[in-house]
Formats: C-alpha cells, structure tokens, sequence
C-alpha cells in the first residue's frame, strides 16, 4: 500500500514536471521575442537568466525537450510498475498488458502533461516565460551537458544527409518588423504608462514612415508664403517680419515657376537679395517621406518643393514636416496659425481649415468622408463647393453644416462643424 502511495506521488510529480517542459516550450516559441528580448535587459536575476535562455534558443529547445523525454521514459516506467498488479490479474498476455497500459499513460500525459499546460501558456506567452525564468534557467543548466551531445549527435547525423537536404538554422535569429509590428499592437491593446504610449507611438510611426508619401505631409500649395522675385528689399523684410519665418519661396510670375527660397539673415546682406536666392529640392507627390528625408540630408537643404504630374507646384515640405511624421508635433518659435481642434459646450466642433480629417475622425470619434482628391477640412469643403467660400457662409454637406468662421482669398483658415442627429 506505501508503495503504491509512493508510486502515485512520484507520478503526479513527473506529471507536473512534464507540464512546465511542455508549457514553457510552448510559451518559448508563441512569446513576442522583441518582447522577450527587452525582458531580458531589465536586469537582475531574472533579467540575466531570460538573457541566457534567449542567447541559444536551439539550446535552451533541446534542453526542454530532453528533460521532457527523460520524464516521459521515467513516467512510462512507473505507470507500468502501478499496472502490473491490475492488469496481470485481468490477463497475463503481455500484448494485452502492453497495450491497456500504453493507452492509459498515454490518455493522463496527453491531456494533464501535454494539452492543459499548451493551452495555459499559449494564452500569455510572455507573462509565462518571466515567470518561469529562473527553474527554466536551472533545468538549462542541469541538462546542459545532455543538450550538447544531443545537438552534436543531431549534426553528425546531418552531416550523413545530402548536402542541402535540412536547411540552415540560425544560432541567433534575427528580430524583423514583424516581431516589431506584433510588440506594438500588443502594447497598444494593454496598460503602460504615458511616457510608455508616447515611446509606442513613436515606433509605430517609424513604421508606417517607409509607406508615407509626400503629399499626405506637405504644406499645400495655398498656404505657401512665397514672394515674386522682382518684390523690393523692404516688402520682403515686411513679410518676414508679419509671418515670422525665417525662409520664404521665391518664384517667377507665378508660385508654379519657383527659383527657390530666401533665408532672413540673407536681408542683412544689403537690398539686391535677388542673387543669393537658394536652390530647392524639387519632388513629386509620390515620393516616399523616408527617401526624400535622405536626400534632403545629403544635400544639405531643409526645404523640397513638391510639384504634381503636370510639373506645376503642389506643395511645400520641410526636413520638420517629415520629422514630426515620426516624433509628433515639434513646437518651434517660427510654427503660426496652430491646428485648432476643439469640442464645444453647445456640441458643435471648431476646426482649423488644415486639420486632417483623419485626425479630426480619430481625435473625436466622427465620421467624416474621405477621399483621394482631399485630406483636410479645407479641401473636403472646396471639394464640394468647387470655390472657396467667404466669413459667415455656410455649407451643407451630408449630415455635416459648416460655419466659415474666417477665410481668405486663397484658403480657409477656421470653420464650426455641426452633424444633424
């Protein structure tokens, strides 16, 4: 009888020992490695000891599935020693031994050292491996003898295959942005810090940067500040002064036929400023956000003059623009007319005429139409009115009531949106 109690203890604990192989393999490859990678850099014991496991991955495998393989022969030992007694006095053919008892054993490891344990851990791979960080760490350890002659075994055996027949594996593998792109939805969709979000949100949009065209971040074409080449040293040091910029486009009888820019310490210089007028970059729309911010650095300029398919200007982007695709908005003493998004009391929203409609959609929850001809509030309602409207009219579009609040000859500057319910 304190046999058979025995037998059912050491049972029970190979059970469990069979689970944490199981399920920690199992959290090993479903975890979030650019995940695991930064868990293994917070220090300490457990920092040390993910570090370790995460160096060799085919080592810190092989040692798993060794200790899981010794617990199985040792277990498959026991449950035949438990069985013996039962089952010879049911029959004494050793098939039929063999086989009720390879059954059993099979049907308990199955499901309480194989099925319940993955089920466990695959659910949060990442929690599961910090938590058993330290008696992963020991088995390593313990078995690490064991690990190194299987894995040399396995490559002598391999060296007997055609050349070419298993592939090649990486002893450290390589993070992709996959792995990135993974990480960061799943640190969108939990709980952290601000600094935390803020840290995300730049990562993200390092991302999505190599997909960003010209167009989605330029100043667009009536909101270029420029002056005509033949404009006198006095008018020009006037729109200076009034717009608080420090570069303004120069161009040729009209802003399609741009020379270039001009730099305010260049007016100190005398009045014929006509002649050290500075080349642009001239892009299309299409161009990626990331190759054009290349080029800008290469070549020294912080200014890019984008023009459309018939080579007329369709806009304007700066080295800064392009930084705060990636780094959000960067305050600057020279930044003027700010986005205005706001909610009023009365339910009714006030708009900057340059506030993308996707922000405004996702700032506030609306529903704003989009389309390929426009990005802005402005240009959603130039779309449909096919001119710009004056201070006090009002436009109906859908659900959407517009108030123009202020506008200009060339753009509109503020608007009060209301939906009907």
């Amino acid at each position: 009888m304190a046999d058979t109690i025995w037998l059912l203890v050491y049972i029970v604990l190979l059970l469990l020992l069979s689970g944490f192989f199981s399920g920690t393999e199992i959290a090993y490859l479903s975890a979030d490695r650019l995940r695991l990678k930064l868990d293994s850099n917070r220090g300490g014991v457990v920092g040390r000891t993910l570090s370790m496991l995460y160096r060799r991955p085919d080592r810190f495998i092989t040692s798993l599935l060794v200790g899981n393989n010794i617990v199985l022969v040792i277990y498959g030992m026991l449950m035949a020693r438990l069985f013996a007694p039962v089952l010879t006095s049911i029959s004494s053919s050793p098939v039929f031994q063999i086989t009720v008892n390879s059954l059993i054993s099979t049907f308990i490891i199955v499901i309480f050292g194989e099925y319940l344990p993955k089920a466990r851990n695959r659910m949060n791979p990442n929690e599961q491996m910090y938590r058993k960080a330290l008696p992963s760490g020991f088995f390593h350890i313990l078995l690490y003898p064991i690990t190194l002659f299987s894995i040399g075994l396995s490559k002598l055996f391999m060296l007997l295959l055609p050349k070419g027949a298993m592939p090649a594996t990486e002893e450290h593998p390589k993070l992709t942005t996959l792995d990135l792109d993974n990480y960061l939805n799943m640190s969108q969709s939990g709980e952290g810090s601000s600094d935390l979000d803020t840290e995300v949100k730049i990562i993200q949009n390092a991302i999505d940067f190599s997909t960003t065209q010209v167009r989605d971040c330029m100043i667009p074409r009536n909101e270029i500040v420029s002056c005509e080449i033949g404009t006198d040293a006095e008018t020009l040091t006037s729109l200076f002064i009034s717009t608080g910029l420090t570069k303004i486009i120069v161009y040729r009888e009209n802003i399609d036929n741009v020379l270039g820019y001009i730099h305010s310490a260049e007016m100190f210089k005398g009045p014929d400023w006509q002649g050290r007028v500075r080349t642009a970059v001239f892009v299309p729309e299409s161009m990626n956000g990331q190759k054009l911010m290349g080029i800008l650095m290469q070549r020294k300029k912080s200014i890019a003059i984008v023009i459309d398919e018939l080579g007329g200007t369709s806009g304007l982007i700066t080295l800064e623009d392009l930084v705060e695709e990636i780094f959000g908005d960067i305050e600057d003493e020279h930044d003027q007319n700010k986005i205005v998004s706001k909610h009023n009391a009365d339910g009714t929203y006030t708009f900057s005429g340059r506030l993308e409609i996707d922000d405004a959609n996702e700032q506030w929850g609306l529903a704003l139409p989009t389309d390929d001809e426009y990005i802005t509030i402005a240009g959603l309602i130039i779309h449909h009115l096919e001119r710009i409207p004056v201070p006090g009219e009002q436009i109906v579009i859908g659900k959407l009531h517009f108030d123009i609040i202020k506008s200009t000859d060339t753009r509109i500057e503020l608007v009060k949106m209301w939906k009907d319910l």
